[in-house]
């Protein structure tokens, strides 16, 4: 079997590796964090405590284990997908049967030292494992429903577990970077409108099964001005603040509606509208284009991809990163209902940071493994 293997590409050095990794792309990476960086000094009242520099150390840590997994042989990423995604299950199920209470919600499970977030973990691991069953297919087995059965399962089993904690915003994220994967595999465009019909059609069902306070959510979306002082406070303030930061903003630390309190979540869910605030449409305009920049760059490593599982694998995680900033971006603007999604790379957080770097650290690993070639079925690996 050593044969097959030899080849360009196939036998990578530590250094050759190195000089592959994608540095324009970790330039990016610590531009949009470095934005993040700042806008959480200004939420902290122009301090360093107690956002930023938790933030910077969880960043400067990330990007370390970001650069191994991309030096790691993509190959042993493929080999242990499947096992990840069983661990990713089981600490979902562990969730709801031990799990931390916070806000409402029953997320987290608490390891002693620190606390994790399990449904961040099976963000990438959902995309690891769909990745390498559809390498696992040629194009005409994609094309048989039979063979889009078992991963279809893989899908709504996590999100079926995320829904119960509750969590709509990550099991929306989840159903749709899924999406962008079996997109990726060749999936005819017929059944994704089916799927979007039957979803549509499930609708007032679904409805029932919502709690009274996402309920509320959808409703609040549809008219905030119902409840300004309630439900529908955190959108309206948002709209104030965005709309008041005008073309340039009112400068950096002098946000009215943030440092003021009005702001709800401001370092969080609602770091992107306090930004706009302080540096206004321009300021914006900027973050928005260093993100279309990184997805953009993104997609191109997962076309460049030469073997089936680093394309999908960068497919699956570059839909996962458009969908966190398209739904954060649409919810603080009120396009969406608020669903708790947080602005990768800015917002504060460290379980969700650590999934971005995490993602980004595999999409780089497929950059830096463009030319491996891998074989359909795994075994001999």
């Amino acid at each position: 079997m050593r044969s097959h293997w030899h080849g360009h590409g196939n036998d990578l050095t530590l250094g050759r590796k190195l000089r592959d990794v994608n540095w324009g792309l970790l330039l990016l990476i610590t531009l949009i964090a470095s934005i993040g960086f700042a806008t959480l000094y200004s939420a902290g009242g122009g301090k360093i405590d107690p956002w930023a520099d938790r933030q910077m150390a969880r960043f400067a840590i990330g990007v370390v284990i970001m650069l191994i997994i991309s030096v790691t042989d993509i190959r042993l990423w493929m080999r242990l997908s499947y096992l990840f995604y069983g661990i990713a299950v089981v600490l979902l199920v562990a969730v709801d049967v031990v799990g931390r209470i916070g806000m409402g919600a029953q997320r987290w499970l608490d390891l002693g030292i620190f606390s994790v977030q399990p449904s961040e973990i099976m963000k990438i691991s959902i995309v690891l494992a769909l990745a390498r069953y559809f390498h696992g297919l040629n194009y005409d087995e994609v094309g048989q429903i039979r063979w889009l059965i078992v991963p279809l399962f893989m899908v709504l089993i996590p999100v079926g577990l995320v829904m119960k904690q509750p969590d709509l915003g990550t099991a929306m994220l989840l159903m749709a970077t899924a999406g962008g994967v079996f997109f990726f595999a060749g999936v005819r465009l017929w059944k994704f409108a089916v799927a979007i019909a039957g979803g549509a059609a499930m609708m007032p069902i679904a409805w029932n099964f919502l709690h009274d306070y996402q309920r509320k959510r959808v409703l609040i979306f549809l008219d905030p001005e119902q409840d300004p002082l309630g439900a529908g406070y955190h959108i309206l303030q948002s709209k104030i603040a965005l709309g008041s930061g005008g073309f340039t903003g009112k400068g950096f630390l002098q946000g009215t509606q943030s440092h003021l309190s009005f702001l709800p979540e401001k370092q969080t869910d609602f770091i992107f509208t306090m930004l706009a605030e302080e540096h206004g449409l321009v300021g914006a305009l900027v973050l928005l284009l260093l993100y279309i920049l990184l997805i953009s760059y993104s997609y191109a490593i997962a076309l460049r991809s030469r073997n089936q599982f680093g394309r999908l694998l960068a497919g699956g995680i570059t839909t996962m990163m458009f969908f966190y900033v398209f739904i954060n971006i649409a919810m603080v603007s009120g396009l969406v209902p608020v669903v708790g999604v947080p602005l990768p790379l800015v917002s504060y957080g460290g379980t969700a940071m650590m999934t971005l770097l995490v993602g980004m650290g595999l999409l780089i690993g497929v950059y830096v493994h463009r030319d491996v070639e891998i074989p359909r079925h795994m075994s001999g690996l």
